[in-house]
C-alpha cells in the first residue's frame, strides 16, 4: 500500500523543519515541563508505523523526530496551563489563536486549516449509568505533515486506549497524522453509541412515566431535552468536519483505505444525528401529551372541587332553611314564655291553641316556600 500523506512544509536538514531542529539542539523549551507531569501525557515517534522511541520530554521527542525522514511524533496534553503550548506553537508554527482556544477549552466542535496543519475540536460524550446523564469532554487536535499533538479537557476518549489499538496496526499508522486522526474521529464517534442506547432508555422510561403521573415527570422531559440538544450539538457539527476532510482527500492525496475509513465514520456520524433527531421529536411529542395529561388533570381534580363545593353548598342550603323553620316557633314561644303579666293571650281560652296554630301554619308556610326554591 503506498504511502501518502499531506504535503510536508519545507524541511530542513535529516527531513525536519528549521524551528524544530532549533527546539532539539537547545535542549530545553521556555514554559513547558521538561518530565512528564499532570499536563504532558504521552510522547511518542514513529517510523513505518512502529514506534521506535518514547522520550521522557519533549526536546528528546523533538531530537530523535528530527534524526531520520518519514518520522512521526504523537505528542498528548491533559489540561495544559496557560502558556504551556507557546514554545510548541512557535516550533511547529501553530496559529496563535488556535492554541489559545485550545488551552481555555469551551469551543464548538470545528474544522480549521492553517497552512499545513489541521485544527479540530471535537466533543466528546459517555453516558453515566448510576447518574443517567450525559457527560461531555472536549477534545483539541494539531495534525501535521510529521506531527499529531493532541490537547484533552475530559477524561473521555480514553486516548492511550486509541494509541495502543493504533499501534496493534501499523499499517494503518504508517499512512501518517492522517491515521491518528481516523483513529480518534472513530473512538469519538464509537463512544455515541452508549450514549444514544441510555438516552434511548431515558425516552422509553419517560414515555412510561407520563402516563402513571409520576410527579417529577415534567422535570426529567425538561432535563432530558437539554441533554439531547447538547448532545445534537457536539454530533451534528462532526458532519461537517467530516465533509470538509472528504473535499481535501485529492487534493491532498489521502490514501484510499483512509478515505474508506473516514466515510465509514461519516456514515455513523450521520446515524448518530438521525436518531438524535427522531430522540427530540419523540420528547416535544412527550412534552405536548404531559401537558394535555396534566391540563386534564387540572380539570379533574377541578371539577372535583366544584363538586364538593357545590355538595357543601346544598347541605348549607338545608341547615339555613331547617334553621329559618326552626325559627319561627322559637320566635312565637320567646313571646309567649316572658314573664310579662298583661299579656291577654295568656287569659283568653283560645289563646294556646291560637299559639300552635300560628306555629304550626307559619312554619308549613316557611317550609313550602324553600321546598319550592329548591333548598329541600
Amino acid at each position: 500500500m503506498a504511502e501518502r500523506r499531506l504535503p510536508l512544509p519545507s524541511m530542513g536538514r535529516r527531513g525536519m523543519s528549521p524551528s524544530s531542529r532549533n527546539l532539539a539542539q537547545d535542549g530545553a523549551i521556555p514554559g513547558v515541563p521538561l518530565s512528564r507531569g499532570s499536563s504532558l501525557v504521552d510522547t511518542a515517534v514513529y517510523e513505518g508505523g512502529q514506534r521506535i522511541a518514547a522520550p521522557a520530554d519533549l526536546v528528546g521527542t523533538c531530537r530523535v523526530l528530527r534524526e531520520g525522514e518519514g518520522r512521526m511524533a504523537w505528542m498528548g496534553f491533559y489540561r495544559p496551563a496557560e502558556g504551556e503550548l507557546d514554545a510548541l506553537a512557535e516550533e511547529f508554527d501553530l496559529h496563535e489563536l488556535a492554541v489559545e482556544d485550545a488551552v481555555l477549552a469551551h469551543q464548538r466542535p470545528e474544522l480549521e486549516r492553517y497552512g499545513d496543519t489541521l485544527f479540530v475540536v471535537l466533543r466528546a460524550a459517555r453516558y453515566l449509568d448510576d447518574e443517567e446523564q450525559v457527560e461531555f469532554g472536549e477534545l483539541h487536535l494539531f495534525i501535521g505533515p510529521d506531527f499529531v499533538l493532541t490537547v484533552r479537557h475530559s477524561e473521555s476518549p480514553d486516548l492511550s486506549h486509541v494509541r495502543r489499538r493504533t499501534e496493534a496496526d501499523p499499517e494503518l499508522l504508517a499512512l501518517g497524522p492522517e491515521a491518528v486522526l481516523y483513529a480518534i474521529l472513530d473512538a469519538v464517534v464509537d463512544g455515541y453509541g452508549p450514549v444514544l442506547r441510555g438516552l434511548e432508555n431515558d425516552v422509553d422510561e419517560i414515555e412510561t412515566q407520563v402516563f402513571t403521573a409520576v410527579a417529577t415527570v415534567s422535570r426529567r422531559i425538561d432535563e432530558l431535552s437539554q441533554e439531547v440538544a447538547d448532545f445534537q450539538r457536539a454530533v451534528t457539527p462532526l458532519q461537517g468536519i467530516l465533509a470538509g476532510l472528504a473535499g481535501g482527500f485529492e487534493e491532498y492525496g489521502v490514501d484510499e483505505e483512509l478515505q474508506r475509513r473516514l466515510r465509514d465514520v461519516a456514515d455513523h456520524v450521520t446515524v448518530a444525528a438521525e436518531r438524535i433527531e427522531s430522540y427530540r421529536s419523540q420528547l416535544r411529542d412527550i412534552l405536548t401529551v404531559n401537558a394535555t395529561l396534566v391540563g386534564q388533570r387540572q380539570n379533574d381534580e377541578m371539577r372535583s372541587l366544584t363538586q364538593a363545593s357545590h355538595a357543601q353548598s346544598e347541605e348549607v342550603e338545608k341547615i339555613s332553611s331547617w334553621a329559618a323553620i326552626l325559627f319561627a316557633p322559637s320566635l312565637i314561644g320567646g313571646v309567649y314564655g316572658m314573664n310579662v303579666d298583661h299579656v291577654p293571650e295568656t287569659h283568653w281560652l283560645l289563646g294556646y291553641p291560637l299559639a300552635l296554630a300560628l306555629v304550626l301554619g307559619l312554619s308549613l308556610t316557611l317550609h313550602g316556600i324553600l321546598r319550592r326554591r329548591g333548598w329541600l
